[in-house]
């Protein structure tokens, strides 16, 4: 039998150090632990009600990659110059949550400690999600 719930996820574009990204695709997760800006945003999307998962908790997902940017004018780069088209090594950390739940404190707390001059950071609209039912 196919049940569904209603979810929504919220997405956190998390630049890492290049060790940690070249830990990872050597087949280390744990190494996402141990970045400084990951481990302090994972601890956030560990709070419920994100990534509660019924009989799981803490269900984050996690990818990897990098991001381009050119930072312009105005903009306060924590890596690159302004003006000059830079690299990122980046992790994408997923967690979803309940659709009806109040995440805009965890939002906010994502905001607030988000290394970026301008985050990204991205909250789905609500979707079906699939579960055994």
């Amino acid at each position: 039998m196919r049940a569904s719930r209603w979810v929504r996820d919220v997405r956190v574009y998390c630049p890492v150090a290049p060790a940690t990204l070249a830990a990872l695709m050597a087949g280390n997760p744990a190494a996402v632990e141990q970045d400084p800006t990951a481990a302090a945003l994972l601890a956030i999307l560990r709070i419920p009600p994100l990534g509660d998962f019924g009989r799981y908790r803490e269900v984050v997902e996690l990818g990897l990659g990098y991001e381009g940017f050119r930072p312009g004018e105005g903009a306060v780069p924590t890596l690159g110059v302004v003006g000059e088209a830079n690299w990122s090594p980046t992790v994408i950390l997923t967690a979803i949550y309940d659709a009806a739940a109040g995440v805009e404190a965890l939002t906010d707390a994502l905001l607030a400690t988000h290394p970026w001059d301008v985050p990204v950071i991205a909250v789905s609209e609500p979707y079906r999600l699939l579960v055994r039912g």
